[in-house]
């Protein structure tokens, strides 16, 4: 299933160098220059996976946007992650207090971004019930054992004859 990003970021060559990036990991990605061509394009298309939300736009602040998307049911849930250069403890609170699932601070690291956006897809595809392959475990074809640890490996028992003597050299 290929996920889709929605880019809300007023500088054009940010937004490229997101797009490439983002597109050769497999993500889909559309963009928009302002909070309310963001908001417009969630309204009007499906929701994105998630949300690049820079909080300086031209014609709304991003918290703005972030406030807006959390008070609509259908965009209530959608990932939300804040780029930003307001690197303050008390910006990125405020962030977190309005509705962000993760906060990225100008300048940024590309990989860092990827591996950040990576996860949190991660989790909340494993919070929705589909754990990622490596984490599930395999289908048994036996009932499990109700104790915790696994049994110990059987050992050959000795043969016995039909007298109920113990065959010749085997153990009792």
């Amino acid at each position: 299933m290929v996920r889709e990003i929605l880019i809300v970021e007023d500088e054009q060559d940010l937004v490229r160098m997101l797009e490439y990036n983002l597109r050769r990991e497999g993500y889909q990605t559309r963009s928009a220059y302002s909070g309310q061509a963001a908001l417009e394009l969630v309204a009007s298309g499906p929701v994105p996976d998630l949300i690049l939300l820079d909080l300086m736009l031209p014609d709304m602040p991003g918290t703005e946007v972030c406030r807006q998307l959390r008070m609509e049911e259908r965009t209530r849930s959608v990932l939300i992650v804040m780029l930003t250069a307001k690197s303050q403890e008390t910006d990125r609170i405020v962030g977190f207090e309005i509705g962000a699932d993760d906060y990225v601070v100008k300048p940024f690291s590309i990989r860092e971004l990827l591996l950040r956006i990576r996860a949190i897809l991660r989790r909340t595809r494993t919070a929705a019930g589909t754990l990622p392959l490596a984490c599930q475990r395999p289908q048994r074809s036996q009932p499990a054992s109700p104790w915790p640890w696994p049994a110990p490996p059987s050992r050959p028992r000795p043969s016995r004859s039909p007298s109920g003597a113990t065959a010749p050299g085997s153990r009792s």
